[in-house]
């Protein structure tokens, strides 16, 4: 921590308890009203009445909730702008999600997402799946736990164990307690405290140098301002290839097959609600991804010539927003609690969201077969919910000790994206073979899984990796007794910060050319390889064994093959009652 720098004020205590204790009482409200959480389908599922606003705003706090505020926000300031092209794709893919992945699960109507591949495949493709996805989510949860316990840190002094403890039982507690009806509603109230956070830090900055264009051409002689990387090479971090192909990927691995996703999906009462809340998911989700990027090049107007990192006033990149937040903001008071219940409550909201989700895979991809298979009959629905929470309870408790290993990962926006990347391009694969295939079978798709996810490991924890080809900073700046706001033609004259030392040449060649990939084609590679085994291998066994392809169930295919199927399925029965009345005559 800096020396000087003003902490926790109890207004700031005030404000976070404040804030807390209503999204809370949200739950709590929930809890005790209604149906009182004592069928699995309000527990899971918020009874399928939901609005749609209330479903959109949660599918964006998902996934985009305290990693967005510190991994974007750090991002932009130390690798530059070119991040936000990675927004272009997901209106690219949001069509993809809606019209052709969605359709299929709202026919299905399942809970778990995953029953959806016992239909298609087989029961042991819907275990392989289901038990990949727990473990992307629980390391996912590690990394939600984590990334506050950093905001914490950097602005109150406590520690990151006492900060993960402290965040951690209370997003178990309220994972516990809080069905999806609670979950949805925290979203929409903690959504909107992560834009107030975002917008503060900006708009601070702002008043500071005195306009947007100052805090752009700032950044723009730091050389963080380039957008137009059109490098076709995978190996090259960020490029328009890698974040529009790699994000949409991503992107569809989240919106499209994902539990926690569909599941919310399946609160609203039909397929064109569920269309609508996804395709007002991207403009929010759009709106803060832009925001907390160009919030990075605020912060960096403010550092541009005495790095914090650098000069060891804190630990991690990752914590640059927050010691902005206590810096620039700490004499307000309030505003830096109401920043921290902002990261913290966003965080609350994405664990209690994925506890949710984990807790119904459990149940009814583990506990109800292996009920049925034990006893042999179905599990009883009385003390199901109970059940349930305590499912719940234990994953929380899990997340928490996952947390303390999340700081080995690296920064948390790329340590969130390769866990996604190296899950769930392999599983977004699975549920296209049997949603776009008719070829595709059990055997060969497990073995496109088997093949994809080794594959996918093997890119994205192999090493030894490069270093990353990070933008140089200054500190000539720290002893200077005038604000570090300061006009671009200063920021010009500094004869020590030029064009030169902003682009020199790292030879990489040594490394292995897998583990010089960008971290984005993880989930690409893990795509196509899982697809491309999965379909050849089940063509082979499909020729090798001879079978005639058994009846295959429309509903179980994307929109344009499911009326392909229903047309030929019609035209096979008129030509079969032809043939019966022939017969007959």
């Amino acid at each position: 921590m800096a020396v000087g720098l003003s902490l926790f004020g109890v207004w700031d205590y005030v404000v976070l308890v404040i804030v807390l204790l209503l999204s809370s009482f949200i739950g709590l409200y929930y809890r005790f009203t209604g149906g009182k959480q004592k069928t699995v389908k309000e527990y899971l599922l918020a009874d399928k009445n939901m609005h749609i606003a209330p479903v959109a705003f949660s599918l964006m706090a998902s996934f985009m909730s305290a990693i967005t505020i510190l991994g974007v926000s750090s991002e932009n300031y130390t690798y530059g702008f070119q991040f936000i092209v990675i927004n272009i794709s997901y209106g690219l893919f949001t069509p993809v999600a809606a019209y052709l992945y969605l359709p299929v699960f709202f026919r299905l109507q399942a809970t778990s997402a995953y029953e959806y591949l016992e239909r298609r495949f087989g029961k042991v493709a819907r275990l392989a799946a289901s038990l990949s996805y727990s473990l992307q989510m629980i390391l996912y949860m590690g990394i939600v736990l984590y990334a506050p316990a950093l905001t914490l840190e950097a602005l109150t002094g406590i520690t990151q164990v006492t900060a993960i403890l402290s965040v951690g039982l209370v997003c178990t507690f309220y994972s516990t307690i809080g069905g999806m009806k609670a979950v949805l509603m925290t979203d929409l109230l903690q959504s909107l405290l992560m834009f107030a956070a975002v917008f503060s830090v900006i708009i601070c900055a702002v008043i500071e140098t005195g306009s947007f264009s100052e805090i752009w051409r700032i950044a723009e002689m730091g050389n963080r301002t380039d957008l137009l990387n059109f490098d076709p090479d995978p190996t090259v971090r960020h490029t328009w290839f890698s974040l529009i192909i790699g994000g949409g990927i991503t992107f569809l691995s989240l919106y499209a097959v994902n539990q926690t996703q569909v599941q919310r999906y399946l609160t609203v009462k039909d397929l064109k609600q569920a269309q609508k809340a996804l395709w007002l998911n991207w403009p929010i989700l759009t709106l803060l991804s832009l925001s907390t990027s160009f919030s990075g090049l605020a912060i960096y107007s403010k550092y541009y010539n005495c790095d914090p990192v650098t000069t060891k006033m804190i630990d991690l990149p990752d914590q640059i927003m927050p010691y902005f937040v206590v810096d620039s903001m700490g004499h307000i008071p309030g505003l830096s609690g109401l920043f921290v219940a902002g990261i913290f409550s966003a965080s609350l909201s994405t664990v209690s969201a994925s506890v949710n989700s984990l807790a119904a895979v459990t149940l009814e991809d583990y506990l109800k077969p292996l009920y049925l298979a034990i006893k042999g009959t179905p599990l009883p629905e009385k003390g199901i919910s109970l059940r349930t929470k305590l499912i719940a309870l234990a994953y929380g408790l899990a997340c928490i000790a996952l947390a303390f290993l999340a700081q080995f990962l690296g920064g948390v926006l790329q340590a969130a994206l390769t866990i996604f990347g190296v899950v769930g391009g392999p599983l977004l694969a699975l549920f296209t073979l049997g949603m776009f295939t008719t070829t595709a079978n059990e055997k060969g798709a497990l073995t496109g899984l088997v093949v994809g996810l080794s594959i996918s490991l093997w890119i994205a924890f192999g090493g030894p990796k490069p270093p990353l080809p990070k933008l140089p900073v200054r500190t000539d700046g720290c002893n200077a007794t005038e604000t570090s706001f300061v006009h671009a033609s200063l920021f010009q004259q500094s004869s020590n910060f030029s064009a030169a030392t902003l682009t020199q040449p790292v030879d990489n060649s040594e490394y292995f050319w897998l583990y010089r990939l960008s971290y984005l084609y993880n989930g690409v590679f893990g795509l196509l390889s899982t697809f491309i085994v999965g379909y050849f291998v089940s063509f082979i066994i499909s020729k090798i064994s001879n079978k005639k392809p058994k009846h295959m169930d429309p509903n179980l295919f994307i929109p344009p093959i499911a009326r392909r199927m229903r047309k030929w399925n019609e035209c096979l029965n008129s030509v079969e009652e032809s043939k019966l009345m022939e017969l007959h005559r």
